[in-house]
């Protein structure tokens, strides 16, 4: 059987839209021969009982993550696909730390640029989700993933890249400016901002911020590779190369409507480029990747990449997906479904975090539950100690309505049993 590689599909040229899914691509195509992977567009994290993208299946065997899914190609191949097994102890520590620090900075930068931007967005990003992903996920997970990645780069204080959102807090500024009975002049007709703007104007703060980002990712990169053609070894890559690759082609390759982050790579780093554009075709091949050559193989040109059609999504998958989006929307269950992603989070063997932090956030998870169950327990008893005391005190009563048609029968044989005998009047009253 052979190995199936599922991953978020293809979008800008490359075969992913997702880093880590480039990096997990480029390296099972390095390192494994073409007949024993097959790569699936699957677009859909809930095809993987982790939840997450890239994720290896062999048979009823799942692996997610780029560094989990190295580790088990390694051990079920006993070392024969490692592209690692050549460097010495010096280099597996420069590894494991510069994938760390392309991962941690390069995320972020691919973060500001296709999704906090909101013109690449909007005229690029949701797009690309829109061509490659099924219904109901096209109308989903976009948005989840827009709004995370804006979570995600909150601390950097370069929100005003989502156009959006300055756009959105201008109006509640507006309408509470007029609410209170004054608009200030300054706030009226002023212009929207635009991020050429921002970044065109080197007096922005914006525009220091970014350039400095970029430069502590880029600049590094650069002086490592030097003259090699690899990263640390000098001629074959290594798993930090497919690392790389991932995150710097998402910055290169993609023909955005603000190419900000393109530019600065381009400027700062022309030997990584050129590294970027080689590596890139090495590990996808020359040909144009479209989105319809990973939903039908048999259709595209001749790729170095074995795809596979994935398989339409089922009742039940759609069932779920909604499902797990209305419980998301819900606050109470979205509060409980969010600390069991945090407790399984920390508890995974690659949250780089200590056992005693483990064991600190784990607790941490289950407390914040525990109190929700009490907050829910609580608000649920003072309802019906209200309930029943407006009960207790009459506020409230439950008439059964049976009692009043037996009294009108009883007045009624009392009347035959008077003699009386009835009268039309009476009778014609009555009606």
């Amino acid at each position: 059987m052979k190995l199936q590689l599922h991953v978020w599909g293809p979008a800008f040229s490359l075969p992913s839209i997702e880093a880590q899914c480039l990096a997990a691509i480029s390296y099972c195509s390095l390192a494994l021969p073409k007949d024993s992977w097959e790569l699936v567009a699957s677009s859909d994290p809930s095809v993987s009982p982790t939840g997450e993208l890239p994720a290896l299946q062999n048979g009823s065997i799942w692996v997610s993550r780029f560094r989990n899914i190295v580790d088990y190609i390694r051990k079920y191949s006993n070392g024969e696909w490692d592209l690692d097994r050549d460097l010495d102890e010096s280099d597996r520590a420069d590894n494991t730390a510069f994938s760390s620090f392309v991962e941690s900075r390069g995320q972020a930068l691919i973060d500001l640029s296709l999704y906090v931007t909101s013109q690449n967005y909007y005229g690029n990003t949701s797009p690309a989700y829109g061509s490659l992903l099924q219904w109901p996920n096209q109308w989903i997970l976009p948005p989840k993933l827009h709004s995370a990645a804006k979570t995600r780069t909150e601390h950097l204080g370069l929100s005003s890249l989502d156009l959006q959102a300055m756009e959105d807090q201008r109006q509640r500024e507006h309408s509470a400016a007029v609410a209170a009975g004054h608009i200030p002049r300054n706030f009226i007709q002023q212009p929207r901002e635009t991020v050429s703007g921002l970044l065109g104007r080197t007096s922005q703060q914006n525009h220091f911020r970014i350039d400095a980002l970029t430069g502590e990712f880029f600049e590094p990169l650069e002086a490592m590779l030097g003259q090699k053609s690899s990263l640390l070894a000098a001629s074959t890559p290594s798993s930090l190369d497919c690392v790389a690759l991932g995150y710097l082609s998402l910055a290169l390759i993609p023909d955005l409507t603000q190419p900000w982050l393109r530019d600065a790579m381009r400027a700062k780093a022309p030997r990584l480029s050129a590294y970027t554009e080689r590596m890139r075709t090495s590990c996808f091949g020359e040909t144009r990747i479209e989105a319809v050559h990973a939903f039908s193989p048999e259709s595209a040109p001749p790729s170095s990449l074995p795809w596979r059609a994935p398989g339409r999504i089922s009742v039940t998958a759609v069932g779920t997906t909604l499902l797990s989006t209305l419980a998301d929307s819900t606050p109470f269950l979205s509060e409980i479904r969010r600390n069991n992603r945090l407790k399984q989070e920390v508890e995974s063997v690659d949250s780089g975090l200590s056992p005693r932090e483990r064991a600190a956030v784990s607790m941490y998870a289950d407390a914040s539950k525990k109190d929700m169950y009490v907050s829910v327990a609580a608000v649920v008893g003072g309802v019906a100690a209200l309930v029943g005391y407006m009960f207790h005190a009459g506020l409230i009563a439950i008439s059964s309505g049976e009692d009043e048609p037996e009294e009108e029968e009883e007045e009624f044989s009392d009347y035959l049993d008077s003699g009386e005998q009835p009268k039309v009047a009476d009778f014609l009253s009555g009606l």
